[in-house]
């Protein structure tokens, strides 16, 4: 099988990116740019993201997660802790976190630190969810080997009926992650691929180091 590429092109023009545009710290930069993207008719989840681990096979592995909060400190995201991103996590909390926004011509890429949040944070969001949601991290045993998708089914239901009525608490094996950014790359398509790239890089004394990089 065998299908050439090479012909897909796409030149970028929307915006760009400058020095004096950009803030002093690129949280201010980020909560602008997710505004106008979540605001954009271009853009479907404006949330999801890529969540980049080096796992215990020593591999990199990346998947599509969904952030739930951004705040000055950093970014929040929730899983099962026991799951092979968990696992990671634990071996090597480095991660890398990026958010893609083709419609504009944007991406994100952010370098950090992921520390397990507070038990009383994850049980007030484990709160805000859905039923079927909190059920389901409970049915679902993340990233193990199951024997059939009749199986997980059969654990959502036996759930279902054990917890009909009843107040659905939090799995000790689920919550939330704060990804401290020590690095955040803001990406700007351009014309004839001479793309915008701005990096924010934390210095010892917590201020933030900004540098233009060839794109």
């Amino acid at each position: 099988m065998s299908k050439d590429l090479s012909n897909y092109r796409k030149s970028y023009e929307q915006k760009e990116l400058l020095e004096s545009n950009c803030p002093e710290n690129p949280m201010e930069l980020f909560r602008d740019w997710f505004l106008n993207a979540d605001a954009s008719e271009t853009v479907e989840e404006t949330n999801a993201m890529t969540i980049a681990t080096i796992g215990n096979d020593g591999f990199p592995k990346s998947r599509v997660v969904l952030l739930k909060k951004y705040t000055w400190e950093g970014f929040i995201f929730y899983t099962n802790y026991t799951s092979e991103k968990g696992k990671a996590i634990t071996a090597n909390n480095q991660i890398c976190l990026s958010f893609f926004w083709p419609g504009l011509e944007q991406q994100i890429i952010i370098k950090g630190v992921a520390e397990k949040l507070a038990e009383n944070l994850s049980d007030g969001y484990f709160e805000s969810r859905p039923d079927g949601s909190k059920l389901g991290a409970w049915a679902s045993p993340q990233s193990k080997v199951v024997a059939s998708k009749k199986e997980l089914e059969d654990t959502l239901s036996s759930l279902e009926r054990e917890y009909k009525g009843k107040e659905i608490p939090r799995p000790k094996h689920w919550g939330g992650y704060l990804v401290k950014p020590i690095s955040i790359e803001f990406w700007q398509g351009r014309p004839n691929r001479m793309h915008d790239r701005i990096r924010y890089t934390l210095l010892e004394n917590f201020s933030w180091k900004l540098d233009r990089l060839a794109p």
